[in-house]
């Protein structure tokens, strides 16, 4: 079962962006497959550098249709297998990741049958200091990128369930 749940806000609070899906592997694997580099890179970034642990910094790049990378930076908060896992990215390289430069994600994992509710939350869009039309942009660029994205994980996720 892979149903993903968006949570639509009105035009005026462009503050979060929710996702909520169902996946059909263990809180562990689902918590390897949102946190690992090499997992990571199967349903999202291209490429990945970074190791999973709380303060380290890395960075995720995104192919480009030349074929460049175009690298963002990638810090992370927070790791607590199988329950959650949090990172900042989008900050300046050279900058510390904190609020007001960068955006915040979480994933919280939930145990649920023989699978994992997965709760996505992405924030930090009003606290970058952007005006309105800067903040509705990214905050719909953002929205677009984890509806494309945030389908491939279940299917990968499963697929590692199924491998172990």
């Amino acid at each position: 079962m892979t149903d993903i749940e968006s949570s639509p806000r009105p035009a005026e609070e462009f503050g979060t962006i929710e996702r909520e899906l169902h996946i059909d592997a263990s809180p562990e694997v689902v918590f390897d497959v949102v946190s690992s580099p090499e997992h990571l890179k199967e349903w999202w970034p291209d490429e990945a550098q970074y190791a999973p642990v709380p303060g380290e910094a890395g960075r995720i790049g995104f192919r480009e249709v030349d074929g460049s990378v175009d690298w963002q930076q990638f810090t992370v908060v927070d790791a607590m297998p199988p329950h959650h896992f949090s990172f900042r990215w989008t900050h300046l390289e050279g900058e510390q990741a904190a609020s007001g430069n960068s955006f915040l994600v979480r994933f919280e994992l939930e145990p649920v049958g023989t699978g994992t509710r997965l709760r996505m939350t992405e924030s930090g869009f009003r606290e970058r200091g952007w005006d309105e039309a800067k903040i509705a942009e990214a905050h719909a660029d953002h929205s677009a990128g984890w509806d494309h994205f945030l389908p491939r994980l279940p299917a990968y996720a499963a697929k590692v369930g199924s491998d172990r």
